[in-house]
């Protein structure tokens, strides 16, 4: 088949940092191309280079066989290359047809042809079969669909290429195999896709090809069906990681986290409507849902960066309902936060600083009134040297690391307190499937010394492989509880969803 987009020997460097080094892509007319890598590997450094968001230092990107040049992602865009980012581009306040024709909306005269934009969305969802309301307001839809507009915004510029970046991250199974429908349609068109993902299960489903980056070069072209899972990651790592997450049958203790009716928000519509929970020592009850269906804002409530309106939070039997966080924390709850940039670290603080957080006060970090710094030192160089920490040192800032590292310090951080409660909020999300090993590895080590782990993941398989009961919230309200033993992805799925499954 004829080649549509090929990278030559693309470099790009960082000061002493090579990013890409030397690497060559190409990707056939038609065809739905994964790439694969760890975190740091050069992945995205790479499609922002054929995207035009950033320009390599040396090297070619060829389109149809032409050399070109882009300057910024409006002439990618010209040039007929899409790309839907993990974070949606959208305007939720606007409604459908806007956001897509934004920029390059059909005119009357002076005036936007509202009658005409709606109808070319309506006749380019209906011919990619990506079914949308022209009239729906953004902010009121579901992720999935959101996805969606994404996609056609890109079609409506006539994309012939699409870069999908982790398009699945947000979606529930049901929503991952419709857009699945949706790549296969465009590839039968002759739209090529590159699809970039750490999930491969789903690279094994959809791709033809996959290209593997690690440590900025190219290691690895294979044919899907030429291949397997552990190949790709052995590519990937470089050595063979495990796929299954082993554990023995819980053994459960007393309850050390309730929640007892907690509504988070007021109106019609909280955000946590009555939301009943009970974590026994022992065990890892996950929480499964789509994201923006109450899930932060249960956490919040649970740690106390939120108020609920209503209801109460046990720890170990003690009520901490109007308790502060640091109070909290004292009180035996300890937590990986959804969002390790914001939340979970100080990003231009160093490791050591960083690793110190809750522990300031006390010995060996704090000397009396004052902190010691070569005390705090050394326990960041364990910290780091354990949890495997890719870093030039204690006391580099840990905004230069890539997300996997910046994870493992903020899980190293919170493990190392030993509290009784461990909530962690998306623990492997964007993670590299070492780095997500591992992890995994962390909280079943914590379940089993006795410790009450909170699992809240958008990942199905994440909280299938981990949880010992799962809960599954939908609009605010904790819809159904599911024993791991009956738990599956189509049931999960469904509920996630809204709907109840038939043998419910």
């Amino acid at each position: 088949m004829a080649l549509e987009l090929e990278a030559q020997g693309v470099v790009k460097r960082y000061g002493a940092l090579l990013a890409n080094d030397h690497v060559d892509l190409a990707v056939e007319r038609g065809e739905i191309h994964a790439v694969m890598g760890e975190n740091g590997a050069g992945k995205s450094t790479l499609m922002s280079i054929l995207y035009g968001l950033q320009q390599p230092d040396e090297g070619r990107i060829l389109l149809r066989g032409a050399e070109v040049r882009f300057r910024s992602a409006l002439d990618a865009i010209a040039a007929g290359m899409g790309m839907v980012h993990q974070a949606f581009k959208l305007f939720n306040s606007l409604s459908v047809w806007e956001n897509i024709v934004y920029a390059q909306e059909p005119v009357s005269g002076p005036f936007i042809d509202r009658r005409a934009a709606r109808r070319r969305v309506a006749d380019l969802a209906q011919r990619h079969r990506l079914g949308v309301d022209p009239d729906a307001s953004v902010g009121a839809l579901s992720v999935g669909v959101r996805q969606r507009i994404e996609i056609l915004k890109a079609l409506y510029r006539d994309a012939k290429i699409l870069i999908l970046d982790e398009p699945t991250a947000v979606l529930t199974p049901q929503e991952r195999d419709g857009l699945f429908d949706v790549m296969r349609h465009l590839a039968a068109e002759g739209r090529t896709i590159l699809f970039v993902t750490h999930k491969l299960h789903e690279v094994m489903a959809i791709t033809g090809r996959v290209t593997v980056l690690r440590d900025g070069r190219v290691v690895a072209k294979m044919k899907t069906s030429e291949t397997s899972p552990r190949e790709i990651i052995r590519a990937m790592t470089g050595r063979n990681v495990s796929l299954n997450v082993e554990k023995a049958p819980a053994r459960l203790g007393a309850p050390l986290l309730e929640a007892i009716d907690l509504t988070v928000g007021s109106g019609r519509k909280p955000a946590v409507d009555r939301a009943n929970l009970s974590v026994r020592a022992g065990e890892i009850v996950g929480i499964a849902g789509v994201a923006g269906n109450g899930q932060s804002e249960l956490v919040e409530a649970l740690v106390g960066l939120r108020s609920p309106a209503s209801g109460a939070v046990r720890v170990a039997g003690r009520d901490v309902t109007k308790t502060n966080v640091a109070e909290r924390r004292a009180a035996g709850i300890a937590y990986v936060p959804e969002d390790r940039a914001l939340v979970g670290s100080a990003l231009p603080a160093s490791a050591a600083d960083n690793l110190a957080m809750g522990f300031q006060r006390n010995p060996p970090v704090a000397r009396g009134f004052l902190i010691d710094p070569a005390a705090m030192a050394s326990r960041a160089q364990a910290l780091i040297a354990k949890f495997g920490v890719k870093i030039a040192g204690a006391r580099a800032a840990v905004g230069s690391l890539s997300g996997g590292n910046l994870q493992k310090v903020v899980v190293a951080r919170e493990l190392s307190h030993e509290a009784p409660v461990l909530i962690a909020e998306q623990p492997t999300r964007g993670l590299d499937v070492g780095a997500t090993e591992f992890i995994h590895g962390q909280l079943v080590a914590e379940r089993d010394k006795g410790r009450a782990v909170l699992l809240i993941s958008a990942e199905l398989s994440e909280i299938l492989a981990l949880s010992d009961r799962i809960l599954v919230m939908y609009e605010g309200k904790i819809l159904a509880e599911v024993p791991q033993a009956k738990a599956n992805e189509e049931t999960l799925g469904l509920l996630m969803a809204g709907r109840i499954p038939a043998a419910a």
